[in-house]
Order: C-alpha cells, then sequence, then structure tokens
C-alpha cells in the first residue's frame, strides 16, 4: 500500500486480485480438487485401469452402445428440430409463440420427469400395453429398451434444438432466398443452396451439446434403462453397488474425454459461425 495525502491507499492492481480471490479459491476447491482427485484415482489399482474402457467387454459395450444412442438421438433431433425451426422462424401466424412456448416446455421438466412419461405411455399400465394386449392377447412395454430411452433422450433434446434452429431461421436474410427463387431455384436447391450453409453453424453448435447431454444424461437413464445400459449408469453401479471408486472414475475420464474431444471438435472444425448462424 501507498500514502497519498495522509491516507493509504491499494496499488491499481491489488483491488482486481481481492476480486478474483473468492473465484479463485471456489474453482480451485470444487474444479481443480476434484478433478486432480477424479485423475489419480485409477492409479490406485494400477495404471491398465485407465483403460479399463477398452479392455474390458462389458464396459466397451456400455461405452458403444451410450455412443450410439448419442448419435442416434443427435441425428433425430437436429433433423426434426431444423424443420420445425426452419417453419417458425419464417412463418408469423396466430399464436406463434404459444407454440413455441410449448414445444419447448419441456426444457423445465427433469430427466426423470421425462423417463415417467415414457412408463406412462409405454410401461406395463399405458396405453401402449393395453393396444397389444387388445391385438395380440399379450401385453407389450417398449419403455424399458432401447426404444424407450430413444424416445425420451429424444423428447428431451428437441426442445434446445428447436429452440437453436428457431433463432437461427429468424435471422436468415429473406433477400437470399428471394434471389434464389427468382434464379429458378426449387425447394431442394433453396435448401441445398441457402438454408443449409445458413444453418450449418447452428446444427454444429447444436449437434455437439445435443450428443454431450445425451452421453451424460442420469435421470433419464436412472428411470428406463434396465434392459439398456449406458455408461452413466454403469458408473453409477460402480461407485454406489460395489464401492469401486477407481473404476468408477476411470470409466468417469473416459465419458468425459470423449465428450469434450467431440466438443473441441465441433468448436474448432466445424463451420463458421456466419452472420444467419446461431
Amino acid at each position: 500500500m501507498t500514502r497519498r495525502g495522509g491516507t493509504w491507499s491499494a496499488p491499481a492492481s491489488a483491488l482486481p486480485a481481492a476480486c478474483a480471490a473468492p473465484a479463485a479459491a471456489l474453482f480451485a476447491a470444487f474444479w481443480l480438487l476434484p478433478m486432480a482427485r477424479l485423475a489419480l484415482l485409477p492409479a490406485a489399482q494400477g495404471w491398465r485401469t485407465y483403460f479399463i474402457v477398452l479392455t474390458e467387454h462389458r464396459y466397451l459395450v456400455s461405452l458403444l452402445q451410450t455412443v450410439a444412442l448419442s448419435l442416434a438421438v443427435t441425428a433425430a433431433a437436429l433433423g426434426l428440430a431444423a424443420a420445425v425451426g426452419l417453419q417458425l422462424g419464417r412463418a408469423r401466424f396466430a399464436g406463434r409463440r404459444l407454440l413455441l412456448s410449448l414445444l419447448t416446455l419441456p426444457l423445465s421438466f427433469p430427466g426423470v420427469i421425462v423417463g415417467f412419461f415414457v412408463i406412462l405411455v409405454g410401461g406395463r399400465q399405458g396405453p401402449y400395453a393395453a393396444l397389444a394386449e387388445a391385438l395380440t392377447g399379450e401385453r407389450a412395454t417398449f419403455a424399458f429398451g432401447l426404444a424407450g430411452l430413444f424416445i425420451a433422450y429424444l423428447y428431451f433434446s428437441l426442445p434446445r434444438a428447436i429452440a437453436a434452429f428457431t433463432a437461427a431461421a429468424e435471422a436468415l436474410d429473406p433477400a437470399l432466398e428471394e434471389a434464389a427463387r427468382s434464379l429458378g431455384a426449387g425447394r431442394w436447391a433453396l435448401a441445398r443452396d441457402v438454408w443449409l450453409p445458413a444453418l450449418a453453424p447452428t446444427a454444429a453448435a447444436a449437434g455437439a451439446i445435443l450428443f454431450a447431454t445425451a452421453m451424460g444424461a442420469f435421470g433419464t437413464a436412472f428411470t428406463l434403462a434396465s434392459r439398456y445400459e449406458v455408461l452413466p449408469i454403469t458408473i453409477y453401479n460402480e461407485f454406489t453397488n460395489y464401492a469401486n471408486f477407481a473404476l468408477a472414475a476411470s470409466l468417469s475420464i473416459a465419458l468425459g474425454l470423449m465428450t469434450w474431444a467431440l466438443l473441441f471438435a465441433a468448436r474448432h472444425f466445424g463451420p463458421e459461425v456466419a452472420g444467419a448462424g446461431a
């Protein structure tokens, strides 16, 4: 500190440092320390534990099933949301805002509630089981297998993608579409030459987020994944049922690295965000 005119004043650089200190302490306590602990845990059982997700068949299958499900959900959500977002972003009609708010309503539901919705429809007491019994004489369900997980993940992902594509479609320059039509472009040519380039940055960004969300989804999987195991449930079982913290940490690292790699690739190698992008 320095003395000026009989008063003490702190250096100009001290105030930002003092303001940043609480944030730095929280960052160290709740991110750096847990991440360091997570990274070191598998070493307690040997360095081969870090690669167990690739060397043990059960864990590899769980990882591949998680990736396959996440990719399928991401692709379906992007396709459906692009069609809906283009329509909502370019059209003006009565009740448009209400419809958009209803389509994005599932954003307020946690994954457990989404899973409960699927059980209500595709569980043993749902209308699907009753219809199957009426047609075949046996009650059938889809809630607790791959179909149920796919529907739940898609239901959870669509609102995010629709909101992103609607915002991108609203920013589209109508002059581009009008110019293409004046040159004789049909609907497919418009989609290829106008809509696709304009929405590509949004698709890349939204797709990366949807994939990462699906990879790490727990509440929905916990509710429905009794016949189709995904990696978050495998991790939960390892440290909850078997107290195998080193193995759970190894699987968590594998899940985190794969998701981070996709986000990194989408950010650095995907389409650059243009004026029409989100």
